[in-house]
């Protein structure tokens, strides 16, 4: 076996000198390499269809562009202490505190932050947008209003170590996210900047 290796090397030696053929595979390791890299871009979804398109006899219509319109700010409203966004079931009750009798206590977590923070976007401290964070409506509120920065921050945190950190709910800690998103409503009341 060594003996038709040598003399294979030997006989594509004659051919090509080594160097080159050192160069010819670093090109094609990098030409490899490089499709392998980029590999969705260049290979089609599907194979092309080849049509003869039908020649269209027609002159080009002049169309105005109409302006798209601007998109409208979020209109902040007016700080109303008394206001309640919160989820109110049919009976009176919460839907947080219905899904904490229930034993749900990560949804009802979650319910809690979402009240709170519909009662911060009706008191015009935050105006979140569809995929803004928890973290990023917290950081929002505490630099409108920074007396609500430390049950916010809390509260938030609490909330993304249960739904992001997979930790185990339960009614001690919907207990102190009440406690929490309560402190928050408290200090919107106050007034305190």
């Amino acid at each position: 076996m060594t003996r038709v290796w040598d003399e294979f090397a030997a006989s594509v030696f004659d051919v090509i000198s080594p160097s080159l053929l050192l160069f010819l595979l670093l090109v094609a390791a990098g030409i490899t390499g490089a499709l392998w890299y980029w590999y969705p871009a260049w290979v089609p979804r599907r194979m092309p269809r080849w049509r003869l398109r039908r020649p269209n006899w027609r002159l080009p219509r002049w169309r105005r562009r109409k302006k798209a319109p601007k998109p409208a700010r979020p209109a902040k409203v007016a700080a109303d202490p008394e206001f309640r966004p919160s989820v109110v079931l049919a009976d009176g009750t919460l839907l947080a505190d219905r899904l904490a009798a229930e034993g749900r206590y990560a949804e009802a977590i979650r319910q809690r932050l979402r009240d709170v923070v519909g009662d911060l976007t009706a008191a015009g401290v935050v105006s979140p947008l569809p995929g803004t964070t928890a973290a990023e409506v917290a950081a929002t509120a505490a630099v409108q209003r920074p007396s609500v920065a430390a049950p916010l921050g809390g509260a938030t945190e609490l909330f993304s170590d249960i739904w992001y950190g997979d930790r185990p709910a339960h009614r001690a800690l919907d207990d102190h996210m009440r406690a929490l998103t309560g402190e928050v409503r408290a200090r919107m009341r106050s007034g305190t900047p």
